[in-house]
């Protein structure tokens, strides 16, 4: 029987790291409509604020499917009610497998243990397959809360207490 294990965890372990390098190649790749460089994921990683995906300012988790780094998110306090979630990741072979449901679970758990009563979070247009796992998943479109050339769309949800 093949299982899910998630976790929190720092974001400068070996899987961690690797898992956000990822990350960055795939949203960088598909935004660009080319392969991105190992120099260009190096730059998009460097001085990225992931440091502050720990407490008592946000939250790093990994999944591991069968023991492997298959997954990944972060939450970042916005506020003393808010937090944003980002880096949400799978690996391409781990898709379909529920981690996605699991991840998300998990990330919900943690940022009420931060203190957030909501979840908001901005993607791109091109992101399909992100934007309607937050929409499975209770996310509703809401005004922008950010800006940045890569924010196309936002989303947000309440996060229900007594988890």
């Amino acid at each position: 029987m093949t299982t899910w294990q998630l976790a929190p965890e720092a974001v400068d372990t070996v899987d961690a790291t690797s898992l956000r390098r990822d990350y960055y190649d795939e949203v960088a790749s598909r935004y660009w409509k080319r392969r991105a460089t190992g120099e260009e994921i190096d730059q998009g990683l460097a001085n990225d604020g992931v440091e502050l995906l720990r407490p008592p300012t946000g939250q790093f988790v990994v999944g591991r499917f069968d023991g492997e780094a298959a997954a990944c998110g972060g939450l970042l306090m916005l506020d003393s009610e808010r937090t944003e979630l980002t880096r949400v990741y799978l690996r391409p072979a781990y898709r379909g497998k529920k981690g996605a449901g699991l991840l998300l679970e998990l990330l919900e758990r943690e940022a009420r243990l931060l203190g957030a009563a909501r979840m908001v979070l901005n993607t791109r247009l091109d992101l399909v397959e992100a934007r309607s796992l937050y929409v499975r998943h209770g996310y509703q479109e809401i005004p922008a809360y950010c800006t940045g050339p890569y924010i196309d769309i936002c989303y947000g949800k309440d996060l229900v207490r007594g988890d």
